[in-house]
């Protein structure tokens, strides 16, 4: 069933643009949004047609089609030196870990011969899971919130 086209207004509940699962409305007294599945709260521009989650790190905005919701460019993201810093976080102490296994090797055929490169692994994963975590927290990504309705959606 398709949505019926109108404009953005405060009579109508719209699709999240954020979460794509909840629904967002007025709040009362207020001349705000808020999802009712992952709580962002939106500032309203009915003019433009567009709305702008004001309860995050970055301002996103997306605009209203009539249908459905465009997303608008972000006037503050992430530069490149984050990433860069990212980056750097998750490849030098694993290089130092795996170049301190490769110079100091176990010696052959002793039990614990794999944990340099087991150790070396785990110095990766640990810290590409700290930047896509501070990554998920900046942008306000409500990950356990996809995961409770995946896990809903499975046992239904």
């Amino acid at each position: 069933m398709k949505e019926p086209h109108h404009s953005l207004n405060y009579d109508h509940a719209y699709n999240c643009p954020v979460c794509r699962h909840g629904q967002i409305s007025v709040l009362p007294l207020m001349e705000a949004f808020a999802c009712n599945f992952c709580r962002h709260i939106f500032e309203v521009n009915l003019e433009k047609q567009s709305i702008t989650m004001i309860d995050g790190q970055l301002p996103l905005t997306w605009r209203w089609t009539g249908r459905n919701w465009q997303g608008m460019a972000a006037t503050n993201s992430l530069g490149w030196g984050y990433g860069l810093g990212g980056i750097a976080f998750v490849i030098l102490p694993t290089t130092i870990v795996g170049l301190g296994a490769y110079l100091f090797p176990p010696l052959p055929g002793s039990r614990l011969s794999w944990l340099p490169l087991v150790w070396t692994g785990l110095t990766c994963a640990a810290h590409l899971t700290c930047v896509l975590w501070l990554i998920l927290e900046y942008y306000q990504f409500p990950l356990a919130l996809y995961l409770q309705v995946l896990r809903q959606r499975s046992i239904e």
